[in-house]
């Protein structure tokens, strides 16, 4: 009986479990899932983000990104010391999605790109291009369909606010 993963390739979550489980040879059956169904952000609703919520959430990133390299990453090589962890895939997988948005996250962190740099090269550039495949093209992802608009429109309002 093999393992069977069921994983969205959207969901960070699932490609840190995907990195961890290729990178340590376990064997595994991959089941790819849609969880959302082409509902990305509020880009779905064919609506941009305010631009005030814009700013709050950019500044809010960089405070945590801050947050990493100071409290976490301080002088170590990766989050927890000097091997890789799941504590770097976890936290890798998570900043993919502002890159995958367009945000130059790593530009002017020399230490936070080394670290990515770091973390990539652990687990293997083409693992890693792998595993972000999907989430990096989400941009270019067609627009929800109506009805899965109309039905989501509702709580997609509130996280704008």
């Amino acid at each position: 009986m093999v393992l069977e993963l069921y994983l969205d390739f959207m969901s960070q979550p699932c490609r840190a479990v995907y990195i961890f489980a290729k990178k340590n040879g376990i064997p595994f059956e991959l089941r790819t899932v849609n969880l959302l169904k082409g509902v990305f952000g509020p880009v779905f609703l064919g609506q941009s983000v305010p631009p005030e919520t814009l700013a709050a959430t950019l500044a809010e990133l960089d405070r945590c990104l801050q947050l990493l390299e100071d409290k976490f990453l301080r002088d170590q090589a990766f989050l927890t010391g000097p091997q890789i962890s799941v504590a770097d895939l976890v936290a890798i997988t998570e900043l993919m999605h502002p890159v995958s948005a367009g945000c130059h996250i790593f530009e002017g962190r020399p230490k936070l790109n080394a670290w990515r740099q770091r973390v990539e090269a652990a687990v293997g550039e083409d693992l890693f291009r792998e595993a972000h495949e999907v989430v990096m093209k989400a941009k270019d992802m067609p627009p929800a369909e109506p009805a899965v608009k109309e039905s989501l429109a509702p709580v997609a309002q509130v996280l704008l606010r």
